[in-house]
């Protein structure tokens, strides 16, 4: 159960606003539970115990938000890979393709919105950073919340650096606006900050939490996400010694690989974090994510808006038999596994199956799927990460043994000459097969593109879609943040 007690909304701005207003709830409610009412003036916040809570809570609710999971999400950080094409119907939000061609210049919309929700989030943490320090509460309780908000600014310039390169660095609340206007900071600060914010988090964060907090931040999911830092650095002992500690905490892989992503088995045992949403009734506004309803089957009752769909090329890319071909894609015809049929009119010819909610769970008032957790960080991928780091490191028996965890849960109880295990010590070969391993193990979750630019194949892989060597590494900086910088900010190179 995702029950998460007294979430409260934090209104937030844009991070040049920078505004302490709060939404809060006149009594307790779960997690995710917001009332759109009442709004507590930011002069008399910042005084309990409760304010901190609702303050902390509020980051997690901002990271369901548009910005966060829909159209700006995706579109920079899934569908410009080949494992993902546009959708829907030819003339429906055409500047998707602009994404998926590398046209995209630095006046397109979604770029800001992407840009915006990540600062969101960090505005929000460096709130809670600057502020609880000084209330009167538990000390511990205290110290964990600064450790939950470490976290998740952690996260958001992790996907900003990965997406536009040298980021803005802003770690505290503006005193003046003299220090609005924060030049570029070089990627390789910004990801020693992120690394410093996680090691932090990680001495505080408990393993894991009763129910009533159940999707919290925890030590795993710090260190799970300082690994995956660490990979884009090519830091392998790190990765290693980091994966290996998240091997001992109590993490196993969920016997099903497609029910895993089903929601009545959310925050199972495979589960790092994930980003919390539910259909609250009687409270649209806080039931918000979009996730499921932008990529939900197109024509259908109960679907979605059919966008960010797998590719023929990620169709092709599994072994013969592979489970999670048929686990990972919604196929036109099919009938899915809950029952659903498909029909063979539906408007694009694939669907992507992990972020599908069968369609008799939609709530008239709600979004489509609006109770679909996103997964951002799963045991599978420690293991690969593992795997990895450890054949970059020379041990290709450790790599041998975490990557065949990952088959051995794919094959399930087919024979054992569907996804063999692999065998070769070759360092090359292995490497190979652990980035194909990446591929279908994690399809469609928002990592391939960085994943294929991080291990230096981005014109091997994407070339043939247009990809730029020396500019498509990133993305354009948006050019709003540029006007309104007065120039301080600089364009990243081709755009």
């Amino acid at each position: 159960m995702k029950t998460l007690n007294n979430t409260f909304l934090l209104k937030s701005l844009s991070v040049a606003l920078l505004s302490t207003a709060l939404l809060a709830s006149s009594c307790k409610k779960s997690f995710l539970d917001v009332d759109p009412q009442g709004q507590q003036p930011s002069a008399e916040f910042w005084k309990s115990a409760d304010d901190a809570t609702k303050a902390v809570n509020a980051i997690y609710a901002n990271l369901r938000k548009w910005e966060n999971v829909a159209f700006p999400a995706l579109v920079i950080e899934s569908v410009g890979s080949d494992e993902a094409d546009k959708g829907s119907t030819p003339n429906d939000a055409t500047f998707w393709n602009l994404y998926d061609t590398y046209t995209v210049t630095s006046t397109e919309g979604s770029l800001q919105s992407f840009w915006t929700g990540q600062y969101q989030n960090i505005n929000l943490a460096n709130q809670v950073l600057t502020n609880i320090p000084a209330i009167e509460m538990d000390e511990n309780l205290k110290a964990r919340y600064l450790s939950e908000a470490k976290f998740v600014r952690a996260l958001s310039y992790f996907r900003l650096v990965r997406a536009y390169g040298d980021v803005p660095l802003r770690l505290t609340i503006p005193k003046d606006a003299s220090e609005y206007n924060l030049p570029r900071t070089p990627k390789d600060q910004v990801y020693a900050q992120i690394e410093k914010d996680l090691t932090e988090a990680a001495t505080v964060l408990p393993q894991n939490y009763p129910a009533t907090d159940l999707g919290r931040a925890t030590k795993g999911a710090a260190m799970g996400l300082h690994a995956k830092v660490a990979m884009y650095q090519k830091k392998w002992s790190d990765v290693l010694s980091l994966t290996n500690q998240v091997m001992g905490l109590g993490y196993s892989l969920f016997p099903d690989f497609e029910k895993t992503f089903r929601t009545e088995n959310e925050n199972n045992s495979e589960s790092v974090f994930e980003i919390q949403a539910e259909l609250l009734p009687g409270n649209a506004g806080a039931s918000n994510s979009q996730y499921s309803q932008v990529q939900g089957v197109a024509g259908v009752p109960g679907g979605g808006w059919g966008f960010n769909v797998p590719s023929a090329a990620l169709a092709a890319a599994f072994e013969p038999n592979d489970p999670r071909r048929d686990a990972t894609i919604i196929f036109r015809g099919e009938t899915t596994p809950q029952g659903d049929v498909i029909p063979t009119t539906t408007p694009n010819p694939m669907y992507n199956q992990k972020s599908y909610v069968p369609f008799n769970l939609r709530v008239s008032g709600f979004g489509e799927g609006a109770q679909q957790n996103i997964r951002i960080l799963r045991y599978a991928d420690i293991l690969l990460m593992n795997a990895e780091a450890a054949n970059e490191l020379g041990d290709a028996g450790r790599a041998l043994t975490s990557l065949n965890l990952v088959r051995a849960r794919a094959r399930g109880n087919n024979p054992v000459t569907v996804l063999a295990p692999v065998t070769t010590t070759d360092q090359t070969a292995l490497r190979n097969a652990i980035y194909k391993e990446r591929q279908v193990e994690l399809a469609m979750e928002s990592d391939r593109y960085f994943d294929v630019i991080r291990q230096g194949r981005g014109l091997e892989v994407f070339g043939p879609k247009g990809w730029k060597a020396g500019k498509n590494e990133v993305w354009p900086v948006p050019q709003p943040e540029i006007d309104l910088s007065g120039g301080l900010l600089t364009q990243n190179p081709g755009y």
